[in-house]
């Protein structure tokens, strides 16, 4: 296998999560019975670029059709943290009638639809039909397309034949948790400088690989996400590209993020301090040198192997267990540690899409919020441990009135203080 950016040969394996099926290939009653596809699982490291990515088997198209389930309105704070970032960026470019925004990956409109309310123009890039048409009842414009240079072309073409802004660039591209996904970060980033406007700005969010690696973060770890990403190896794709990362912010989101702005190399941006800054950080963790690498399996099997000891010892007790998040995260840990119904009954999500589906690999049934009334278990696993607070305030109810012990999962099953009682008596 070579480098997707630099084309270097990887020798350098990480991480092995073994084989695994793609992390949002939920099944339905009748698919259990099928052969179900599972692909290998591994992390690679490159020594010339520092990108860390994992090994080549899945097609982007293979991973997020149609039937993807994935919506991000189904997390209040992440709606939130959306329009403030919104806001923020409309307020500190001047963004207003006359601008342009493009959001890549914009999903069901959780984003750009802070946009249309401020009546900026907008589109958005989806290639997922489920997400794209909930997005448009927002009033968001969704192309049903992955971003590519030559949609990038397209569109830029497209608008200046109409007159449209900057030679038809776009003075704001966002794109939140959308460069992991990439298959082909050279084209994606080159798509990116060519529907830019001249002063135009790039804004991407993405989980910072340091934070991975140093809290063992192996769960954020699924064929949907093909690169794991430091500031150090995105500056090195940008300025292949011909951009320039100008600023950079760390958010608290997934565990630990980076929020990159960056523009044409030749732009007036302002190279902001934070820049070096987190390079620096980078450079003193040793991010760039194979060897930073080296526990990051030892806590993969460590957190795997506490989960199953957790979960069998509540079942030879005679306590039951059920779970909450029917998210990849949750995907990637109970494969891995060969977790089944005969342990986890079920999960519960939020999302309509998922329930009445079963988990892939694992086969545990999805079942709707309503199930923890019917059958309150003795434990609740919170799966999605980036936002293990606003579940918990969110099932309040279950502790308070059934004694249900809220846990998350990793590094390994460790309970929560029972959560605050809210007014709000539902999920």
């Amino acid at each position: 296998m070579q480098c997707r950016h630099c084309a270097t040969p990887l020798s350098h394996n990480i991480l092995d999560l073994a084989h695994a099926p793609p992390s949002n290939a939920y099944l339905e009653a009748e698919q259990r019975l099928q052969p179900e596809v599972h692909f290998p699982l591994r992390l690679f490291f490159c020594p010339s670029c520092t990108l860390v990515q994992t090994e080549d088997f899945c097609r982007a198209d293979d991973l997020f059709d149609a039937n993807y389930v994935y919506f991000s309105s189904t997390s209040s704070s992440w709606c939130a943290h959306a329009a403030r970032s919104a806001e923020s960026a409309i307020k500190r470019f001047d963004l207003d009638e006359n601008s342009f925004v493009v959001e890549v990956a914009s999903n069901d409109g959780y984003l750009l639809k802070n946009f249309v309310e401020a009546g900026i123009p907008c589109l958005g890039f989806e290639p997922t039909a489920s997400t794209a048409e909930v997005a448009r009842g927002k009033g968001v414009e969704s192309r049903l397309e992955f971003f590519s240079e030559a949609s990038a072309r397209a569109l830029r073409q497209e608008r200046a034949t109409q007159g449209k802004g900057q030679a038809g660039g776009a003075d704001l591209i966002a794109g939140n948790n959308v460069y992991a996904h990439v298959p082909d970060i050279n084209d994606f980033t080159r798509g990116l400088y060519q529907l830019l406007a001249p002063e135009g700005v790039i804004s991407l969010e993405f989980p910072h690989l340091l934070e991975l690696v140093r809290h063992g973060q192996f769960d954020t770890v699924y064929h949907e996400h093909f690169s794991y990403l430091s500031l150090t190896a995105v500056a090195k794709i940008f300025a292949a590209a011909g951009l320039r990362l100008f600023d950079v912010e760390v958010l608290p989101t997934h565990g630990g993020s980076l929020r990159i702005w960056g523009c044409r190399a030749e732009a007036a941006h302002r190279t902001e301090p934070a820049v070096r800054a987190i390079l620096d950080e980078e450079a003193q963790a040793g991010i760039t040198r194979p060897e930073f690498y080296h526990n990051l399996q030892h806590q993969a099997d460590h957190a795997a192997e506490h989960l199953l000891a957790f979960l069998i010892e509540c079942k030879s007790r005679g306590e039951t267990v059920a779970a909450y998040g029917a998210a990849a995260k949750g995907t990637t840990l109970l494969n891995y540690a060969r977790i089944n119904p005969r342990l986890l009954p079920f999960v519960c999500d939020a999302a309509p899409f998922k329930q009445g589906r079963y988990l892939p690999g694992s086969h545990i049934p999805v079942r709707p919020v309503e199930a923890l009334r019917e059958t309150p278990p003795d434990h609740l696993l919170i799966l999605p441990w980036n936002i293990k607070e606003e579940i918990a305030a969110s099932l309040a109810w279950l502790a308070q009135d059934h004694g249900t012990a809220f846990w998350t999962v990793m590094p390994e099953p460790t309970r929560l203080e029972q959560p605050a009682f809210t007014q709000a008596r539902s999920a």
